[in-house]
Formats: C-alpha cells, sequence, structure tokens
C-alpha cells in the first residue's frame, strides 16, 4: 500500500454504496476534444477520503489546485467540484494550457478588441470571460509560458482582464482550479513557475491519487466503460469472467483510468464470446507511474498537511501507531530490524510494541530492588 493509502487508512470511512458520476456535458475546449476518462468514482477508502475533502472545498469559492499524474481524472474532480458548488448553474470552461500556442495565449485566456493584431478580424471574448460566474479549469497549468503567469496573477488578484488592443477592464467573476501533474513547489524552486501565483492559486490542495493506489475503485471502472462501450458497439450480452475482473484488480494501470478504457474498449472488440477473458485484455507491462508524477515523499507531505488541515485528533499517535505496525510485520515480527528501519533503539521499539499491546510489557520492579518475571515471550525474542 502506498504512503497515501496508509495515512488515509488512518481514519476509517464509510464507502457507502457504489457511486459512478458520469459526465456527459462536454466542457468548453481550446483544441478539440480527445478521448478522456468518462467517470469517476468514490468505492475505495482513499477515493472515498477525497470525497469528504471535495464536498468539503466545493460550497466556496477558493482557488483549487488538484494534483494527479496523467489519466487520473483531474478534469472530473474539477467538474464535480464545480457541479456541487453554487456556481453549478453557470458554463465549466476546460482550457488545457499545454495546448495553446505561445504567441495566441494572451489572446485566447483574455480575449481581444477588432484590429489587435494581423488576422483579429472582429473581437473575440477569452476564455475568462466565457467561464464568467462559473468554474474555469487551467488544466496543465505548469505549462503557462512566464511572461503570462504575471497576467495572469493580476486577473486573479483584480477580478478583471483587459483584451488585447483595448484598455478598460472589464470584471470577472470565476473560480479558477488549476491541475497539474508536476511538482508545482519544485517548479517555483527551479525558477520555472512563478512563487506568488502558486500562492495565490494554492488556496487549497487536492491530491488525486494514481488509480493502483485505489484498487476498490477499479471494479465500477470498468462496469462503466465495459456498459458504455458495448453498448456503443452493439454487444449487450457481454460481461467479464472473474478471472478478467481479478487481472483488471491486479494490473498496476501506468496509464490510470484512461488506459482502463482504452483496454476495456479493445476487450469488447476482441471479445469471441459473452464474457471476456483474461487473453481478451491487452495490458501494458509498464507498472511504474511516469516520471512526471509526484515523488512518494511528496505524496506523504501532502496525505499529512490535509490531515492537519482537517483537525484529524490525535495525529501525531495515529501515525506513529501505523509506522511501528508496519515496520513489525514487514520485519516479520523481528524487533530489531524493525527498530531499524524506524532509526530506533530495540528498547524504544519495545516501549512501542508493548503500549500498542502487541506484546507483554515488562513486569514492575520488586521493592526490595529485584525484578519479577522477564516480559512475556511476544512473537520475537531474538535478533
Amino acid at each position: 500500500m502506498s504512503d497515501f493509502a496508509h495515512l488515509q487508512a488512518i481514519v476509517p470511512r464509510q464507502t457507502g454504496e457504489r457511486r459512478v458520476l458520469s459526465l456527459g456535458r462536454p466542457a468548453t475546449r481550446v483544441a478539440p476534444p480527445t478521448a478522456r476518462a468518462t467517470a469517476v468514482v468514490f468505492d475505495d477508502p482513499a477515493s472515498a477520503a477525497l470525497k469528504a475533502d471535495l464536498d468539503r472545498l466545493a460550497p466556496s469559492d477558493a482557488s483549487l489546485v488538484i494534483l494527479g499524474e496523467t489519466g487520473t481524472g483531474k478534469e472530473l474532480i474539477a467538474r464535480y467540484v464545480h457541479d456541487h458548488s453554487h456556481r453549478s448553474g453557470g458554463p465549466f470552461v476546460a482550457v488545457n494550457c499545454g495546448a495553446l500556442v505561445d504567441s495566441l495565449v494572451e489572446a485566447e485566456l483574455f480575449g481581444y478588441e477588432k484590429g489587435a493584431f494581423t488576422g483579429a478580424v472582429k473581437t473575440q471574448i477569452g476564455w475568462f470571460e466565457a467561464a464568467n460566474g462559473g468554474t474555469l479549469l487551467l488544466d496543465e497549468i505548469g505549462d503557462l509560458p512566464l511572461a503570462l503567469q504575471v497576467k495572469l496573477l493580476r486577473v486573479l488578484q483584480e477580478h478583471e482582464v483587459v483584451r488585447l488592443g483595448a484598455r478598460d477592464p472589464i470584471p470577472v467573476d470565476v473560480r479558477v482550479i488549476a491541475a497539474t501533474n508536476v511538482d508545482l513547489e519544485a517548479a517555483v524552486a527551479a525558477g520555472q513557475f512563478r512563487q506568488d501565483l502558486y500562492f495565490r492559486l494554492n488556496v487549497a490542495t487536492v491530491v488525486l491519487p494514481p488509480l493502483r493506489e485505489r484498487p476498490g475503485d477499479i471494479p465500477a471502472l470498468a462496469d462503466h466503460f465495459l456498459d458504455l462501450y458495448r453498448t456503443r458497439l452493439g454487444r449487450p450480452e457481454l460481461a467479464f469472467s472473474e478471472a478478467a475482473l481479478a487481472v483488471l484488480t491486479a494490473h498496476g494501470w501506468p496509464g490510470n483510468i484512461r488506459e482502463l478504457e482504452n483496454v476495456i474498449h479493445n476487450a469488447v472488440l476482441l471479445a469471441g464470446g459473452r464474457l471476456i477473458e483474461p487473453s481478451e485484455l491487452r495490458l501494458s507491462r509498464g507498472h511504474l507511474p511516469s516520471s512526471a508524477s509526484p515523488a512518494p515523499g511528496d505524496a506523504l507531505r501532502a496525505a499529512i498537511d490535509k490531515l492537519l488541515a482537517a483537525g484529524e485528533p490525535d495525529l501525531f499517535a495515529k501515525v506513529t501507531e501505523l509506522l511501528v505496525r508496519a515496520a513489525y510485520q514487514q520485519s516479520d515480527a523481528n524487533q530489531v530490524r524493525a527498530a531499524e528501519r524506524l532509526g530506533l533503539s530495540r528498547n524504544a521499539m519495545r516501549t512501542h510494541l508493548a503500549h500498542l499491546g502487541i506484546i507483554a510489557g515488562r513486569a514492575p520492579r520488586k521493592a526490595n530492588g529485584g525484578s519479577g518475571p522477564g516480559p512475556s515471550a511476544g512473537p520475537d525474542q531474538s535478533t
């Protein structure tokens, strides 16, 4: 289990019945839409914890940063926030900053007046004006040129835009959600992202775990995509065999939800009978996360930050218990090895284990200076 999943497991949560959010309304885009994931589920405990955070954040107008690997469904999470906010009746506009041509980014975002530049044959509103009264998702915000980051910061501070070729500002009422698969703090340190813009955007952060860290979501997502493609391709009788579903659940999904959708689409095309078998699942061999994904330490820090912000009671004791139990189990109940993993002495490790009731504690010393019987033999008494 990942660092993130371990920490999320500290607080038990009820997942309830299976929930599938199907999003049929297309988002406004700069470029023609490509194949995207079409559902998000909250069956896995990590996803249930994420949903609880989203439900608390959605009603506010605070800017939000969504961190996650490519294909995890960051746009779907942004739309979920929009749909559960007071802006749900307004527009939801998704803009891929990485797809914008550098020379036209300002015109695309803020609009332009007729004659502002060669080819500007009419006045055109920008994406901020298009999202007025609603939510603007700036996907892959880390790809925005530095020169435009300054102007974006001003828009966020002043709540107004100035079209290219114009002088008068236009008020805009937009909630901005930024999404990225890169470490913005590292980008700030490298001089690739403005620190003041990062602080302005990062009022709240949501870390979207990769699919391999929320395996409880896989069956519901698989059923959703199977229903989608068997309807689309005229194969209503198709179902997964138990073996195929087990293979899907065990796969590492380096391409996340997008890869899962493509695999099931292909399986519906290839299926020769009424059941989809493992042999009809074309799975990639890679199980490792992309190099652009957040480092384990970053995910751990983000999970801790979330729990601290939520006011989780007795957090130190709970995290300590989690570390002690995990180290002890992974060391095959060997106290010395477990202590070495955590950088503790054996005596300190024994104290923690006894406090948790994993081994018996030492008997109190007798008044005459002698000692009672030694500690009860736990699972490990040797080095």
